[in-house]
């Protein structure tokens, strides 16, 4: 097969919806475990220091994952890659459920984080090969459906442990419901294809400008940075700050994930007409205000509008950004794309230990000034994908 052939082996819409089931399957996955973290917490007898320790283990094998995956995408394709991550998540998701000790469930987290990390870049770069088929944006709606795939698991497994089922039988069937997903939806996918001038032999090979990859890192970084500081301490502001009840401290994250998921499926529109460069300057403009707004307002009412304009403002950024990151360079797209995702995760996973130390040293109202600030460099900096659609 020449390069300028087709490598696309299903019609884009076919491809469309088997790379929605992807992004579904890991938002599925990865809610599954964060559901069952207590249970599986108090049946291996760990501590929570030592279950912190072990969720940075998760975190680092997923980084790893990233980084190995992203060229193997481009040197085996995607149609081999993203299944196969797919398989290995559901696999692993199994695992938690059978350990029984500190050590056997660092081993499978290790796993669990590995294909976490290595299907996380398969489908973005999925998602951009399916996007070039499309005259309009169309990536944010994919990561819109990652956060449906994570509110089914959360309905089922707090079904599951009411109902009294045992953890290692609920992860176990929704390991299998993933392999299912990831084999059927496999032979819909599509592989990247390279027109005459990228692969022109003759022709000079002009790589990435290195500092245009690390911009978009670092703004994905500060960006889901950001996120991060939401999922974790949305709730704890309202209870600690504002002296709310439990119950109500839940609608403050609550607010927070239906604005950001209800934006990701708003963001492609506008995109077509703002361009991503607007998207991520004026999104991370709104989210300035929001949180602002959480910081400086005292009022349960208040602060959950401003968790909601924070959501909203940070629901298109980020696919922008991976978006960029995909169509640097067609023929080293995964690796390229590895090195963005990772950097964005990197910030995902400092954001609430950032939060968390400053809260030692000042109101943690207070210690949100931080995610403000790389909101607003954000606003600044990102004219860097005016060039880049």
């Amino acid at each position: 097969m020449t390069a300028t052939e087709q490598l696309q082996t299903a019609p884009p819409r076919a491809a469309r919806v088997a790379t929605w089931l992807y992004f579904g399957l890991n938002g599925f996955a990865v809610g599954m475990w964060v559901v069952h973290i207590p249970s599986i917490e108090q049946k291996t007898g760990i501590t929570h220091s030592t279950l912190g320790l072990l969720l940075l283990v998760l975190g680092g094998a997923a980084f790893i994952g990233m980084q190995v995956a992203g060229p193997l995408v481009d040197k085996l394709g995607q149609r081999r890659l993203v299944p196969a991550a797919g398989i290995l998540l559901g696999i692993a998701l199994a695992g938690p459920g059978l350990a029984t000790n500190w050590w056997t469930l660092g081993l499978t987290l290790i796993l669990v984080g590995f294909g976490n990390g290595s299907i996380d870049v398969g489908m973005n770069a999925q998602a951009v090969v399916v996007e070039r088929g499309y005259p309009r944006p169309i990536m944010a709606a994919f990561h819109a459906m990652w956060s449906i795939g994570g509110a089914i698991a959360a309905v089922i497994g707090a079904a599951t442990l009411k109902a009294g089922v045992p953890t290692e039988v609920t992860l176990g069937l929704s390991g299998l419901v993933c392999i299912a997903i990831a084999l059927a939806a496999s032979r819909f996918l599509l592989e990247a294809t390279i027109s005459d001038e990228d692969s022109d032999a003759g022709a000079p090979r002009e790589k990435p400008p290195a500092k245009l990859v690390w911009a978009l890192g670092g703004l994905a970084f500060g960006l889901m940075l950001s996120e991060g500081v939401a999922n974790d301490w949305a709730a704890l502001h309202f209870r600690d700050i504002l002296g709310t009840s439990v119950s109500t401290a839940a609608f403050a994250y609550g607010s927070f994930a239906v604005a950001m998921t209800v934006g990701r499926f708003l963001t492609d529109r506008v995109a077509a007409v703002v361009g991503p460069a607007a998207i991520v300057r004026w999104g991370a403009a709104m989210a300035a205000v929001g949180l602002t707004l959480v910081i400086v307002v005292p009022w349960v009412p208040a602060a959950l509008v401003g968790w909601a304009i924070f959501g909203l403002g940070l629901a298109g950024g980020v696919p922008q950004l991976f978006t960029a990151a995909g169509n640097l360079d067609p023929r080293s797209s995964g690796a390229l794309m590895a090195r963005v995702v990772g950097l964005g995760y990197v910030g995902l996973l400092a954001g609430p230990a950032l939060i968390g130390g400053l809260a030692h040293w000042m109101p943690l109202n207070i210690a949100f000034i931080l995610p403000v600030l790389l909101c607003v460099l954000t606003f600044f900096g990102g004219p860097v994908l005016k060039s880049r659609r």
